[in-house]
């Protein structure tokens, strides 16, 4: 008999217990696979088939809102930057499902393993699907959590930072944006930026031009009307009087001009009656917080031109960056944005466009989202600013056309324009001419000689000055 059960079985026996046993513990496992697939499912299967249902309609609704994501994704991503990021509504009500999804998923997962009927598995199957149900409970909670907590995060730090209200309307086809630098400290007399660029952006393909602006431009002139234009009607002169102390003049005279922030609006009056672009917003970023959002995003990779200095403004030199491509972290950034020990403002303005310029290129929105949370507790100390949350989704877009775009550089330094005796007229005919450029209406170069702007010659590429005057940053820098 026992040859004939071995002869009918393949030359093995299998006992009746044991095949049960298999396939009770396969039962377990595919109920345990299909919720984690399609949530609901196991319930429609083998438990409550309402509350199956409801899962299940409510996980294809998760589906379809996924396909409808990607579609505009792919077709209209301003359309779902917009959606999200317009008002904390969607945020908010994102981190609410989120935090729902993981305590319902964890339910049915443990439900599953209730129907896998675990008392009347063995021992080791018992142990392998206890285990196995609270790693995928473990796993899937804590993902969802996270996902949660990063969208709370960013909804906060978003709240936080971009707080204005006013929407300012694109001009003449562009978004122009004031990007300050600086810090205050105990040496100081309030906040003079050390760096002053505006970045002007095409509305439509986020074609931008950095225009610099030296912090030590002197006789700079006001709106007409305005109270600096009152006070200083020949121009912003005296000892010390440069662009970069427009900002303190104004708010230690505060009571003169009775608005929330005059140092910020007199400075704005100022670049505006230099360049002849009018501003839509300001975005004025701290030195500190600025070397923690590098350091939050990994370090950003630089080609240095030059040995430069760390450390020498106001403080003795604690090191050097050396010359060549180099992954900086957010201290070794900081530095070469804004050392000119052994070299001069210029160079810095230079160095200080192609740092940004590697920024822009290198944040990915991967890289973004990977660190938002440590971006976003680098955000308050880090930029302060006018662009309103309304505003957020079209800078995104921007962005990221931005990044296939060349960015063209304009500076107003010498010898095109003497920051002693500057020739304003001058200047903004240079902007007009790069903006004509850029927009493809004309071919003419800008500011320098056609020489200049195309091969440079040997020694050049070592001169971080190229990048102040330039058709494409990127290869300049």
């Amino acid at each position: 008999m026992s040859d004939v059960r071995s002869s009918v079985l393949g030359g093995s026996y299998a006992r009746p217990a044991d095949t049960s046993a298999r396939i009770q513990f396969r039962r377990a496992l595919t109920l345990t696979a299909m919720t984690l697939v399609m949530p609901g499912s196991a319930q429609l299967v083998a438990g409550n088939k309402r509350v199956g249902r409801i899962c299940l309609r409510v996980w294809l609704a998760f589906l379809a809102v996924g396909a409808v994501v990607l579609l505009l994704a792919l077709t209209s991503r301003q359309t779902l930057l917009s959606l999200t990021l317009d008002s904390s509504g969607p945020l908010t009500l994102g981190r609410w499902i989120l935090l729902a999804g993981a305590v319902a998923w964890v339910a049915l997962i443990v439900d599953a393993w209730r129907l896998g009927r675990p008392l009347e598995l063995r021992r080791n199957h018992r142990l392998w699907m206890t285990g196995l149900n609270s790693a995928l409970c473990f796993v899937t909670a804590g993902v969802m959590l996270f996902a949660a907590h990063l969208v709370s995060t960013a909804n906060s730090s978003i709240g936080t930072v971009f707080a204005s209200d006013t929407v300012s309307k694109p001009e003449s086809g562009r978004y122009n944006i004031l990007l300050l630098g600086g810090d205050s400290g105990p040496d100081r007399s309030g906040v003079r930026p050390d760096s002053l660029t505006v970045a002007s952006i095409d509305k439509d393909t986020g074609r931008t031009i950095l225009i610099g602006l030296p912090r030590n431009l002197e006789d700079v002139p006001f709106p007409a009307g305005s109270v600096m234009d009152k006070e200083f009607p020949d121009g912003f002169t005296g000892e010390g009087n440069y662009l970069n102390a427009v900002n303190t003049w104004a708010n230690d005279h505060a009571a003169m001009f009775g608005e929330k922030d005059p140092g910020m609006d007199a400075t704005m009056g100022a670049v505006e009656e230099i360049t002849g672009l009018k501003l839509n917003y300001y975005a004025m970023v701290n030195m500190k917080g600025f070397s923690k959002l590098i350091n939050a995003v990994g370090g950003v990779t630089v080609d240095v031109k030059q040995r430069t200095a760390i450390g020498g403004i106001g403080s003795p030199v604690r090191g050097y960056i050396e010359a060549g491509e180099q992954k900086l972290t957010g201290d070794q950034a900081l530095w070469y944005s804004r050392s000119r020990v052994d070299n001069n403002d210029f160079s810095r303005m230079g160095r200080q466009k192609c740092v940004m310029n590697a920024m822009l290129q290198q944040l990915s929105p991967k890289k973004v989202l990977f660190n938002v949370n440590k971006i976003a507790q680098s955000g308050a100390e880090l930029l302060s600013t006018n662009i309103p949350r309304q505003d957020l989704d079209v800078f995104a877009d921007l962005t990221l056309k931005a990044k296939t775009q060349k960015v063209s550089t304009v500076s107003l330094v010498p010898p095109v324009i003497y920051t002693g005796n500057p020739d304003y007229p001058k200047v903004r005919r240079m902007i007009s001419k790069a903006v004509a450029k850029a927009e493809g209406r004309s071919t003419q170069k800008v500011g320098l000689t056609s020489a200049r702007l195309t091969m440079p010659k040997s020694g050049e590429n070592n001169d971080p000055t190229k990048a102040n005057q330039s058709s494409d940053l990127g290869s300049s820098c």
